[in-house]
Parts: structure tokens; C-alpha cells; sequence
């Protein structure tokens, strides 16, 4: 068998990073996991190809090649997902489709032969028995959850890795809560399975062997969903594993804002080379956090949490939402208060949205306010059903939010209150690449000379140098991100 994996084109949205990648010549964030997880587990006599379409072009020869096109996606990559499946119908190629899209929707897709859902550890092998036999069937699906603790090692040779900013790796699936607009526990359940220490570092060891060195993002629902197995097991291994290879990772990955009560965990988590972690804030009002049950989120000072993750020194960005049915009508005043106030730099706002299949979804399905699907992107300032508020003015309030935290003054003064209260890790010696070099000198002359709001740039370079000299390669970094960020509020 000849196998093409196809990742459709991401647009430019905040996570894209796309217009900050630039300034390091870089294609693209993160690379496809779930494809190239999923290649390992294909018949290793299989010839496999990829084309991830947001570092190389689809080229028809490449669908010509193939017997089979695996193709995955979100829901932002929907429009690109649509046309590569046209594509492979006009050239007569078949199509083998799966991911989190597909999974929760896969009945809007014409042309695909046949669907591959849930999770592949399950259903990939009965596909491949069936195939064998030669009576593959249209659809495969399971309500099961399968063990990850020995699972395929991704096959890191096929991706093109000097495009990417970073790599992926999964530690866990599930996550523990279970709010009212999050598709996780539908997708993976709310019981957190997770890899076997032994499986973890093979994984690790084996991306070190491919000579990668830098940012590793760990793409798990929710981190620190088994507490305890992380101090016990797998930070202390994974920090005898950083240092005695110099740390040639450092890690980013996604948690709940309780990892602020549990020092100890943080430390861990710091010694093994973490250095930033998203938090879903959503909302600093209790009565929408009270809505969406977000419960672990409520009666607590959440600007106490973030500052204390980031003096230990993990950097929290955060996702913020409004659009609940309790939102008061100051919402909007609230929210830029909090990101300020808290030096979040990296702070995602979105519109509330129900994806489809979520506890949020059929409520306001029952409600009859549901208008269409979500596009998927977090930041576009769609809204797919009826909110409360007067829509007119959630939307004006919702552009008030992002247009005041990434002006160039909100901006920079918020990174500066980032870095006071930051403290570097001193786990090794900062490593200066002629890419960093590089990235250097272009944000000098674009946000330095030709940028409008270049003297808060000048501002925030100098309070750098002089105050902390140590952070001045982060606060470099934070000023690209503001462009990207500021490009991205242009279009809302």
C-alpha cells in the first residue's frame, strides 16, 4: 500500500502564531501529531508519505501516488478538509477520514469512503482487518476509551521538522471536569488515562534521537489530571531524563488553574523543564462560571494564582470567553481589568460557542438558539446561537476587549507587569542561536522603525535592559507575539 496522511491548511488565527513564526523562518507551530501517530500504527511494510499543508503544497502528484489518502482535521480547518477530499474524488483516489471533526460530525462529509472515529487505537484495527479481508466498511466508531499506557511511538521521520516552531507529544487524555462548552470529555472521557513512565520517556528518548532540540508542547486535555502518578513517577523520572541530557527540551502544555494550591507539583514540573502552561480562566464572574460549571475556578483569587505560578516560574497564558448567560453588562470592563492586572500575556478571548455535541449544545438546542455550526476559530468574533445579552452589544463589547489588551500600550505595560513578577528558572544556561540572532534584528527594525506604536517598543526594551536584563530574550519574544496578536484583532 502507497499512503499519503494529509493535514489540511490552518488558517491565520491567534494560535497559528503565523505572522510571529515569521520572524524565525518558520512554517508552522506545531506539527500533526495525531497523523503521524497514527502512521506508526499502519503496516510498517506500507509505504507513508505526509504532506502537512501548512508547511509544503498538495500537489496532485502526491494523490496520484497514493492508494489511500488518510485525512484528518478540526473544525478550523473545515473549508481546507472539504477541498482536499474534492481533490481526491476528482483524481479517484479514496479517502480515509478520522479526528476530532470527523468524530463529531462526520455525517456532513460527502466523498469520503470510508470514516475512521473515536480514538484509532481501537478503530484503526478493525479497519485494517477488514481491509485485509477486503470488505472495509464505511464507518468505525466505539464508545470505548482504549488503554494509552504502551501505544505507537509517532514516526517523527516523516514530518519536515526544521519547518516547525515546536513538536508535540501526548502524555494523557481525559480531563477530570467536565464543563458545560467543552467537547474534551465527550472526545476522551473524564477519567484521565495515561502513558506508562516507561512509554513517556521512550517517546521523549526517541525525539531526542531525531535531533530535535527546543520547544516540546505536551498537548494533553488536562496535565495534571492524575496528580498524584505525576510526583510519584513521571516528573521525577523526566528530571533525571532533563538533566542528564542538559535539558534539551523545554515544555509547554495545558492545565487546570488548581496546579496554583499545589507548590510542590509546580517545583516538579519547573526542575523537569516546563516553562509555560495555559490555564482556562474563561471569566473572572462567579455566576458564569457557576453556568458552565467550572466550579474549580469559583471562590478563588484568580490573579493570586496566576502571579504565583509565574514567581515560580511557569508562564500562564489564558482563555478567556465571554457570551455566558450571566454575564453582567460590565463584563467587558471586568475581563480587561483581570488580564491586565494578572501580566497574562498571551490572553486568547473568544465568543462563547457550542460545539457540537457538548452539554452546552443540547441545552441551547432544547432552548431552540442554536443558529449554526462554530467556525472553530477562537478569535473571529462569530457567536453560533442567541445569547442573552443584546447581541449588538456583545459583539461592540467583545471588540472593546480585544482591541484594548493588544493596542501597543495595554500591551507593553502588560508585559511589563509580566516581568516583574516573573522568575527565571536557573535549571541551565540560556543557549543564544544565530535564529535567535536573527529574530533579534527583525523585531528591531519591524516593531522598532516601522511599526506605528515603536516607541512603546523602545519603552519596554529599555525598562528590559535596565530592570531586568536577564528576561530580555523573553521580553523580545512577547513583543513578536504582540504582532502576530495585533494582526490577528485587525480583522475582527
Amino acid at each position: 500500500m502507497k499512503i499519503l496522511l494529509v493535514n489540511p491548511e490552518t488558517p491565520s488565527t491567534f494560535w497559528s502564531f503565523r505572522n510571529a513564526l515569521k520572524f524565525i523562518s518558520k512554517k508552522s507551530s506545531d506539527p500533526p501529531l495525531g497523523l503521524i501517530t497514527v502512521a506508526a500504527m499502519l503496516p510498517v511494510e506500507w509505504d507513508k508519505k505526509l504532506i502537512d499543508m501548512n508547511v509544503s503544497r498538495l500537489e496532485d502528484v502526491h494523490i496520484n501516488w497514493a492508494d489511500y489518502v488518510f485525512l484528518t482535521g478540526m473544525d478550523i480547518q473545515r473549508d481546507s478538509f472539504k477541498r482536499v477530499v474534492q481533490r481526491c474524488n476528482e483524481l479517484k483516489t479514496a479517502v480515509i477520514a478520522g479526528g476530532p471533526m470527523c468524530t463529531t460530525d462526520h455525517r456532513e462529509f460527502v466523498g469520503v469512503d470510508h470514516f475512521i472515529l473515536n480514538e484509532a487505537e481501537i478503530t484503526l484495527p478493525l479497519f485494517l482487518h477488514d481491509l485485509q479481508n477486503g470488505n472495509p466498511k464505511y464507518i468505525y466508531k466505539t464508545k470505548e476509551f482504549p488503554d494509552i499506557s504502551n501505544i505507537a511511538v509517532p514516526q517523527w521521520n516523516l514530518l519536515k521538522m526544521q519547518k516547525y516552531a515546536s513538536m508535540s507529544i501526548q502524555y494523557s487524555r481525559g480531563c477530570p471536569y467536565n464543563c458545560e462548552f467543552c467537547s474534551i470529555t465527550m472526545l476522551n472521557g473524564r477519567r484521565p488515562r495515561t502513558k506508562s513512565r516507561e512509554q513517556f520517556l521512550k517517546e521523549l528518548e526517541s525525539l531526542y534521537q531525531a535531533d530535535w532540540r527546543g520547544t516540546v508542547f505536551i498537548v494533553d486535555d488536562n496535565f495534571i489530571g492524575n496528580k498524584k502518578k505525576l510526583k510519584n513517577e513521571i516528573l521525577p523520572a523526566l528530571i533525571e531524563w532533563s538533566v542528564s541530557r542538559d535539558y534539551p527540551f523545554t515544555f509547554i502544555t495545558e492545565a487546570s488553574i488548581n496546579l496554583a494550591d499545589d507548590e510542590e507539583l509546580i517545583r516538579l514540573m519547573v526542575r523537569a523543564g516546563f516553562d509555560s502552561a495555559f490555564i482556562g480562566i474563561e471569566t473572572p464572574n462567579d455566576e458564569s462560571l457557576s453556568e458552565c460549571g467550572k466550579f474549580h475556578n469559583q471562590g478563588r483569587d484568580m490573579v493570586a494564582a496566576v502571579k504565583k505560578m509565574q514567581r515560580h516560574g511557569l508562564i500562564v497564558s489564558g482563555g478567556f470567553i465571554v457570551g455566558f448567560d450571566n454575564d453582567p453588562k460590565n463584563i467587558f470592563e471586568q475581563q480587561i481589568r483581570f488580564i491586565q492586572k494578572s501580566g497574562i500575556v498571551t490572553a486568547m478571548v473568544g465568543l462563547l460557542n457550542a460545539p457540537q455535541g457538548t452539554r452546552l449544545f443540547k441545552r441551547l438546542k432544547s432552548e431552540k438558539r442554536l443558529l449554526n455550526k462554530m467556525s472553530g476559530d477562537n478569535m473571529d468574533g462569530s457567536i453560533n446561537f442567541v445569547p442573552k445579552m443584546n447581541y449588538q452589544q456583545l459583539i461592540d463589547g467583545y471588540r472593546i476587549i480585544v482591541k484594548t489588551i493588544y493596542s501597543h500600550k495595554e500591551y507593553y505595560e502588560r508585559v511589563k507587569t509580566f516581568l516583574r513578577e516573573y522568575r527565571m528558572p536557573t535549571r541551565k544556561s540560556i543557549r543564544i542561536t544565530f535564529r535567535d540572532i536573527k529574530a533579534l534584528f527583525k523585531s528591531l527594525v519591524i516593531l522598532g522603525i516601522v511599526e506605528k506604536g515603536r516607541r512603546y517598543f523602545w519603552k519596554l526594551i529599555i525598562f528590559s535592559l535596565l530592570k531586568y536584563p536577564q528576561k530580555f530574550a523573553l521580553a523580545i519574544t512577547m513583543a513578536i507575539y504582540g504582532f502576530h496578536f495585533r494582526r490577528v484583532v485587525e480583522t475582527i
